[in-house]
């Protein structure tokens, strides 16, 4: 089958391997679509961060570069091993994609997302979704109802990140955000807590972003920091109260800045994305304000509530998708694009398999 292979920074090759083996416990799933992450992205311009390098495998999946790359993607089952009975074959499905040690617990309170050695399927080994099958251990498999279309469903996992940042800012309906920066993972977020019953602020720069912003209606108010002043703007619509809560989705200290200096006493700053830079913060505004400063990663337990999300109807995935390519494209197409211009992409998804 055909596989998107990483071996090095830059160096991402699409070859022929062997399908994937359905051991028992595992189930065996023909991936539908893949998306594009921005971790991805890192790994190809600056890793190996979490794909472990060549002659140095990760010490659980046992695997190191060159490894089968995809992380967010839905498919189909097509084989269940043995001791799979809750999964049928023709089932669509998705899957958080975690590593993690055997005897880590799972369930509900169970923080296995913090677990040591944690990685990521399509990053540390075991296959990925860049491919045109995987075979995945039963515990990751979420099965969803087939009213979802496949390739949004590739989405889920990238919302799920969404919904945990949402657990933990603790936010409520009837609550107001500040999430800074519309990013794939920014838009996401906002659509969840849009979702939840919260009123949101976004800021962005990106004319094309905020149009995005507008045209999938996740964002109440749209404001631009080349053009308003943001913190001002902020306590126009709150009565001077600031918001009760903000989400810093960019990875830049003056968004930081503006999250800290706009949310209002005892309220909640957390930081969703993934900071490859030491950052500054205001501390003396986080504690004459008493200001909760909150990190989130991943997600632990959400993909059940956001599956259901989507069932329901209350976030509709399809603006988020950007364009659509096939697996040979992935670099000419899928990563040049978001390299060289990124603004014009929310998410680009990947077909493995034509037809």
């Amino acid at each position: 089958m055909k596989a998107a292979r990483f071996y090095d920074r830059g160096d991402i090759r699409i070859e022929d391997i062997p399908e994937p083996v359905v051991e028992p416990g595992t189930v065996g799933i023909e991936v539908a679509w893949c998306g594009i992450c921005g971790t991805d992205l890192h790994e190809f311009m600056e890793g190996p961060i979490f794909i472990p390098p060549c002659g140095h495998p990760h010490p659980i999946s046992g695997e190191s570069a060159p490894v089968t790359m995809g992380h967010e993607f839905s498919g189909v089952v097509y084989a269940v091993g043995e001791g799979v009975s809750d999964i049928e074959v023709g089932q669509h499905v998705v899957v958080e994609p975690y590593i993690v040690a055997d005897d880590v617990p799972t369930g509900p309170g169970d923080k296995y997302h913090l677990s040591r050695n944690m990685n990521f399927i399509g990053l540390g080994g075991r296959g990925g979704g860049l491919s045109e099958k995987i075979a995945v251990r039963r515990r990751w498999v979420h099965p969803i109802s087939k009213d979802i279309p496949l390739d949004q469903a590739a989405l889920i996992e990238p919302l799920s990140v969404g919904h945990h940042a949402f657990t933990r800012s603790g936010a409520k309906a009837g609550d107001m955000a500040l999430v800074g920066g519309a990013g794939p993972i920014g838009l996401l977020l906002s659509a969840i807590l849009k979702a939840k019953g919260l009123s949101v602020i976004i800021t962005e720069l990106s004319s094309a972003r905020k149009q995005k912003a507008a045209e999938s209606g996740v964002a109440d108010y749209i404001r631009d920091p080349s053009q308003v002043d943001v913190v001002e703007e902020v306590m126009k619509i709150t009565d001077g109260n600031g918001v009760d809560v903000a989400f810093e989705c960019s990875s830049v200290n003056s968004v930081l800045d503006t999250l800290v200096a706009a949310t209002t006493s005892a309220g909640v700053v957390v930081i969703v994305s993934i900071w490859s830079h030491p950052a500054t913060i205001n501390v003396h505004s986080v504690v004459m304000k008493e200001l909760d400063v909150r990190g989130t990663i991943a997600y632990c337990n959400d993909h059940q509530e956001t599956i259901k999300l989507v069932e329901e109807g209350k976030i509709n995935l399809e603006p988020f998708i950007t364009q659509r390519i096939q697996l040979d494209d992935l670099v000419s197409k899928g990563f040049d694009t978001l390299i060289h211009n990124n603004e014009s992409a929310v998410k680009i998804i990947v077909q493995p398999r034509i037809g």
